[in-house]
């Protein structure tokens, strides 16, 4: 048997740089919101997608293209407690939950569906996530792209048993004498446990989470294990809607890649 499961995209309305983004960035006539709720919409073997709110005006969009809207307070820490908060008032039952971000409109779903199938195993692990591995080109792209934006990308490195290392900004593993150990680009998705979930947003900020910027350490910090799952995106770009100037670039990578909806979920 597998492990009940469901999907929460979170979505606040009341961001910095770019004000009500899920329902304001319209990218190809569509909304960003109703695009990440395309994706989960196509992926197999879950029990129920749910779009995580605090504001009426987003739960009233998603409601107009049939998805379900969870309301939740306005005060949460990060869309990782926004989705725990979410998770409390849905079926009891459900044991585990991806949180797909509300800002990522071109994750491919066979990513997605790569966390669905990890997460559900009965003998599965108690976390999941995602990580590409990089050509050297792609290596050499980030280490430009890092000489002006030091924390764009975030890497991985793991261990023999498939599990997360240490998450940075820093690209690693350094390679002395260029030693072809390779690099692990890490792709912001989650999949969790119920009581996994629960346990780590009840926890503290951590040293490393707070020097690093990156919330999964807090979990490494704790001794929670992190399971990553190696992907392809098969030629897709990634870009998340972070900023006003982001809709055109998706919009035109749409325009070069074409559209998801046409595409088989299963990895």
């Amino acid at each position: 048997m597998s492990l009940k499961t469901c999907i929460v995209i979170p979505a606040r309305y009341d961001s910095k740089r770019f004000p009500g983004k899920p329902i304001h960035a319209v990218i190809g006539g569509v909304t960003l919101i109703e695009r990440v709720w395309r994706i989960a919409q196509s992926i197999q073997r879950v029990a129920g997608v749910y779009v995580a709110t605090d504001d009426t005006r987003i739960a009233d969009h998603v409601r107009g293209f049939g998805a379900t809207p969870v309301m939740t307070p306005s005060d949460v820490a990060s869309g990782t407690d926004r989705v725990h908060a979410a998770l409390a008032t849905l079926d009891p039952d459900i044991e585990a939950v991806v949180n797909l971000q509300g800002d990522t409109p071109l994750t491919p779903p066979w990513v997605v569906q790569a966390l669905v199938d990890e997460i559900a195993r009965e003998d599965g692990p108690a976390m999941v996530t995602p990580a590409v591995a990089l050509t050297p080109q792609q290596v050499q792209a980030l280490e430009e792209a890092k000489r002006s934006a030091p924390s764009s990308g975030t890497t991985v490195v793991i261990d023999s048993s498939g599990h997360a290392l240490y998450f940075s900004k820093h690209i690693l593993p350094f390679r002395r004498d260029n030693y072809p150990a390779p690099v692990w680009r890490h792709i912001g998705l989650y999949a969790y446990r119920r009581e996994t979930l629960a346990r780590l947003v009840s926890l503290p900020p951590t040293m490393l989470e707070k020097a690093e910027g990156l919330e999964q350490l807090r979990a490494l910090e704790s001794g929670t294990p992190i399971k990553v799952v190696p992907v392809d995106y098969r030629g897709r770009t990634h870009h998340s809607i972070d900023h006003p100037n982001d809709v055109a670039i998706a919009e035109a990578i749409l325009n070069d890649e074409g559209e998801f909806e046409n595409m088989a979920a299963s990895p």
